[in-house]
């Protein structure tokens, strides 16, 4: 068997922060895994995949797999001297009040409320000036907290209410009706729903998305086909009328449908992928209308966002790629009628609406700034921000007097504002009450040069007085894919990484949405090695610049993040001390084999798509770039067993490629959370474990045998 070893904590350093310089090894055995001769043949290349087996997430074999890997990897990680400080301090750190904006249904105002270590948030409702009452709780819903409120929609008048749950973190959901008022349950439960909202028509109904349930394991078989439907009120599922999909020329990855806050128009998405979409309307006033097709290629991302009676207002990037506002009439809305309404700009924008007006936000490398327009396209005025960070959106119904909105940075927890539309003043709404000392971090953008000499931005936040010493720990996150930007925002767990004299810097990668579809194109396809060139890079600077040394830097990425680190790390492994990739895409030649994949080929291509495109995946899939011999950084893998968007056979595959094949002292370890899915409705508890466990990890294997910051932890024990 292999082996990995790890300093004997019969070492004790007698100074704070004293890196360990004489290691007193022991032998830990790597559980085995069996190899199975599978190969397969693409355009006469022959690959082998002999950890397949692993891919049967229903298979004895594979839970087996998975205790084994358990049992070493909690083995291991109960062993560092710090993990229960850090434990301790996160628990500390996250408990405090937390409340979402709060917003308007029939005669309640409802709001989210977390008291501070609650797994999950519970909705709240007030009448007037009444105390708040409990209207749902989601930790009532198991026993363990493990199913999570995934959704919650209410009818026009308020009166009743549609409400999604996830049972261990999957993606399918079940979605239960009630009535509002006293909060009984009405109907029987809706089953296999998924990636849906759920949009009410009047008081009668609502639309959902759904696929068939698949052949085989509904964790990881694929699911191709995705269908909108409407749930009348008082009928059985079985009789819901299927609205759009289940066709061949109705074959969508992704369709969602939503009714226009009037209840005069369905407007029906379809996508192939994950970027690029069709869209048609309905007119619901009358009942034999059929659905007319307003955009019918995949060129653009396009979507209505308000109407007016029959003018609707769209946002597109439809020859703008950084995104604009036109109008239509519904009556006639093809593209060759839209009239700008808010042009393109240098700056990307998203919007949002209320209060009867347009909420433009552009995002100026990466920060906020927003603009508000009324309803004939005139600007009103730029809203004052409290700052430099990312602003949450001002969504409120037209009727609405008083907006909310949220506002934070990397150092600044977020606040929530109100926000009176008529005058453009802002007030707080709500502060958050939490032990962490915010004026005492800073966080400086720059600008630093990729491989091609691209120009790419990253935000570093740090304590103040901060010593360029090449000798602070430092975190690395990146994402760089699916047009998804990465914006300013607090997070109660970094924070505990800062209290500790740690550095966090987030580059804003290509692949990304913060410049724009040039900017998310740049790295797609065959161009998707510039995003680990940006990381590359970043890395590069930070030690460069002294901020930190390959001895004391970490990466970390989850998702298609987690492809970032796993590609990263393959590429580079001398560039850090230790890589931390989370629910990965890990294996780029199989990945669109299972659940809805395959509606990433957008960004990724496929290994079907030709020769070049397969040559191009295999080079830098994480999983077939593990070469035998080579020396990688200390790595934990995080994944969760019930992962039905990433599924977990790509954590699995690559942990034991690198457990075979990894040359070095360092550990290769990974942690498969059970009952647990991508990551959204995880709970506190299970969330502040698992950092503990990644934080500690991350510190042990820099060399540390006591945490760097030791006083913050006599404080809070204090």
């Amino acid at each position: 068997m292999k082996k990995i070893y790890v300093l004997s904590l019969a070492i004790v350093s007698f100074f704070a922060c004293k890196k360990a310089n004489e290691e007193n090894i022991i032998a830990v055995e790597y559980p085995e895994t069996k190899k199975v001769d599978t190969i397969t043949n693409y355009f006469g290349t022959e690959v082998k995949d002999p950890y397949r087996w692993l891919e049967d997430d229903r298979s004895e074999e594979t839970e087996d797999w998975v205790k084994r890997q358990n049992n070493v990897t909690f083995g291991y990680l109960e062993n560092i001297p710090f993990r229960d400080d850090l434990k301790q301090r996160l628990e500390k750190l996250w408990n405090y009040e937390k409340i979402t904006a709060p917003f308007k249904e029939g005669n309640y105002t409802y709001f989210y409320k977390n008291n501070g270590l609650q797994n999950q948030y519970v909705v709240y409702r007030q009448k007037g000036d009444e105390e708040p009452e409990v209207f749902l709780d989601p930790n009532t819903f198991s026993e363990d907290a493990t199913t999570s409120l995934a959704g919650l929609s209410f009818s026009k008048s308020g009166k009743l209410a549609a409400y999604s749950i996830s049972e261990g973190g999957s993606d399918w959901r079940k979605v239960i009706v009630m009535d509002a008022e006293s909060r009984e349950i009405i109907e029987d439960t809706i089953v296999d729903v998924k990636f849906s909202g759920l949009s009410w028509k009047g008081d009668d109904g609502f639309y959902y998305s759904s696929y068939d349930k698949p052949e085989g394991s509904e964790l990881s078989a694929k699911t191709d086909q995705h269908k909108l439907y409407y749930h009348k009120l008082g009928t059985t599922q079985k009789e819901d009328e299927l609205i759009f999909g289940g066709t061949e020329a109705e074959k969508h990855r992704y369709v969602g449908g939503y009714v226009t806050e009037d209840d005069r128009y369905l407007i029906v998405s379809g996508s192939v992928s994950t970027s690029g979409n069709r869209l048609y309307i309905k007119d619901l006033t009358e009942p034999s209308s059929s659905l007319v097709p307003i955009l019918m290629h995949y060129d653009s991302d396009t979507g209505v966002i308000e109407n007016m009676g029959s003018k609707l207002y769209l946002v597109t990037n439809l020859n703008a790629p950084n995104k604009k506002i036109v109008t239509v009439d519904a009556s006639n809305p093809a593209p060759e009628n839209w009239v700008d309404f808010i042009p393109e700009t240098e700056n990307v924008l998203s919007v949002s609406t209320g209060g009867g007006y347009f909420f433009a936000e552009y995002m100026i490398d990466a920060v906020s700034k927003v603009f508000q327009y009324d309803y004939d396209g005139k600007q009103v005025r730029e809203v004052v921000l409290p700052g430099v960070g990312s602003v949450g959106s001002f969504n409120g119904k037209k009727e609405a007097t008083v907006l909310y909105y949220s506002f934070a940075n990397y150092n600044t927890p977020g606040n929530i504002y109100k926000y009176n539309p008529e005058t453009g003043k802002s007030d707080t709404y709500w502060s958050p009450n939490i032990d962490f000392d915010s004026d005492a971090y800073e966080s400086k953008q720059v600008f630093y040069t990729s491989k091609d000499s691209t120009k790419v931005p990253m935000i570093i936040t740090y304590k103040k007085g901060l010593k360029l010493n090449g000798k602070n720990p430092t975190m690395l996150y990146g994402y760089g894919g699916f047009n998804i930007s990465l914006t300013p925002s607090f997070s109660t767990l970094m924070a505990v990484w800062l209290e500790q004299g740690g550095v966090y810097a987030v580059p804003n990668l290509r692949g990304g949405g913060e410049y724009g579809k040039a900017w998310h194109i740049a790295g797609t396809k065959m161009q998707k090695q510039n995003v680990f060139d940006d990381f590359i890079a970043a890395a590069e600077y930070l030690i460069a610049e002294n901020y930190t040394s390959p001895e004391y830097l970490a990466i970390r990425g989850g998702s298609n993040g987690g492809l970032l680190v796993g590609a990263t790390m393959t590429q580079r492994p001398d560039l850090m001390k230790v890589a931390l990739p989370a629910v990965g895409v890990l294996d780029m030649l199989r990945y669109h084999t299972f659940t809805a994949g395959a509606g990433w080929a957008y960004d990724y291509g496929t290994a079907e798509d030709n020769k070049e495109m397969f040559a191009y995946l295999k080079g830098y899939s994480p999983l077939h770039s593990v070469t035998e011999g080579t020396m990688y950084p200390a790595t934990l893998i995080t994944t969760g067993d019930h992962d039905d968007r990433v599924v977990p056979a790509h954590s699995f595959k690559f942990a034991a490629e690198l457990q075979d094949k990894h040359a070095g002292k360092t550990p290769v370890l990974i942690r498969i959370e059970t009952n647990a899915g991508h990551g959204a409705g995880t709970p506190v508890s299970k969330t502040i474990e698992q950092y503990a466990d990644i934080f500690g990890f991350t510190f042990f294997n820099m060399g540390y045998d006591e945490l760097p910051n030791k006083a913050v932890l006599k404080e809070f024990k204090d």
